[in-house]
């Protein structure tokens, strides 16, 4: 059995757990979300490891990545990152870090740019299983219609990090 080391990351947009195995990044995710024991029970199944809370280089590094993030001075992440989960899933996380910086996608456009336009339900919920909030980047999933939906940190926390990347729903950039 595998150790994952784990740290609880206050942010200011709320409370992250981030976790680490073999020099890689396998959780970034909000303290607080309806499926904490589920993401948390897949992670440590799929990775064949149980937490334990103690720092690493890859903690520190996803930490102060983040930071310049929230500061505006940092657009890409450069961690290495290790997903668990199913192909199907890893697939559309692969897709979602596709998508620029102050940029949005629907569902079902990131069906099509996975070319598996019928697939948009299973696109949303594997969506909704990431692990490694903002840095892969769901937050950038929006409706069809451009409305906010479903977020693991909750929709204020989502519209706070799109606005964070200056997208506006009508399209226009935030400047400041």
């Amino acid at each position: 059995m595998h150790q994952i080391s784990i740290q609880y990351f206050k942010t200011p947009y709320g409370e992250l757990i981030l976790g680490s195995l073999n020099d890689r990044l396998c959780l970034a995710d909000w303290f607080y979300r309806k499926m904490r024991s589920a993401i948390d029970s897949r992670i440590q199944y799929e990775l064949n490891g149980e937490y334990i809370e103690e720092e690493t280089d890859i903690t520190k590094q996803t930490k102060l990545q983040l930071n310049e993030y929230f500061k505006r001075k940092r657009k890409e992440f450069t961690i290495p990152l290790l997903f668990a989960g199913t192909d199907f899933q890893k697939k559309v996380w692969n897709a979602l870090l596709k998508i620029p910086y102050g940029k949005t996608e629907s569902y079902s456009g990131l069906s099509k740019i996975m070319n598996n336009e019928k697939a948009v339900r299973a696109v949303a919920s594997a969506t909704g299983a990431n692990a490694i909030s903002i840095i892969v980047p769901c937050h950038r999933i929006i409706g069809n219609s451009g409305d906010l939906v479903g977020y693991a940190g909750g929709l204020k926390t989502k519209d706070k990090l799109l606005k964070l990347e200056g997208y506006l729903k009508d399209g226009q950039q935030e400047l400041f």
